[in-house]
């Protein structure tokens, strides 16, 4: 059984690079040259789509899917997230328009947001405290309550737990891990 997760956020928030961390194959990517240095500095970008894996037992896996991040793209969002389970809006902290990503992701994946299939990943945040308060009021200001972590994508273990906590909190526990609990 394959169960879609999505890896969804600006530009440069560490969607490919998460989803290269814990695929048991060197993702599949659809990067081009960066347009936009100026936004964000780093050489390519995704601009239809990353792919990769991971195996949970012989009968199931996780297929991971990132979205490219600029707003250009948007109309490819619904059709990459159609029949995901669930998704991890990650988020570069370090940048100035972080606050607003978050509410402009969170209103573009509002149906797993509002479903609780949405957690936050929250990277290089230099003040954590600062950041926390900030993301609890403005999932306050929206309405919503989302599991929010501190995490570095290249980390496996942080990635993990991401994908941990979208399980229990999309209620999927059962269905990924079965009795292993």
């Amino acid at each position: 059984m394959a169960i879609k997760v999505i890896f969804v956020g600006p530009m440069g928030a560490g969607k490919t690079t998460a989803i290269r961390t814990i695929s048991d194959f060197d993702p599949i990517s659809t990067e081009a040259k960066n347009s936009d240095r100026a936004s964000v500095d780093k050489a390519f970008t995704t601009v239809a789509m990353d792919y990769g894996e991971l195996t949970l037992d012989s009968d199931r896996k996780l297929t991971l899917y990132g979205v490219p991040g600029q707003k250009h793209f948007d109309f490819i969002w619904p059709i990459v997230a159609n029949g995901a389970l669930g998704g991890a809006l990650l988020l570069d902290c370090s940048r100035d328009d972080w606050q607003e990503s978050l509410l402009y992701y969170v209103d573009s994946f509002r149906d797993l947001a509002d479903t609780g299939s949405l957690v936050l990943a929250l990277n290089r945040a230099a003040d954590e405290d600062g950041v926390a308060d900030s993301v609890i009021q403005l999932c306050e200001k929206i309405d919503l309550a989302l599991p929010f972590f501190f995490t570095d994508p290249r980390n496996k273990d942080d990635v993990y737990l991401l994908l941990e906590a979208l399980a229990i909190n999309a209620e999927l526990d059962s269905e990924l891990y079965g009795d292993m609990h």
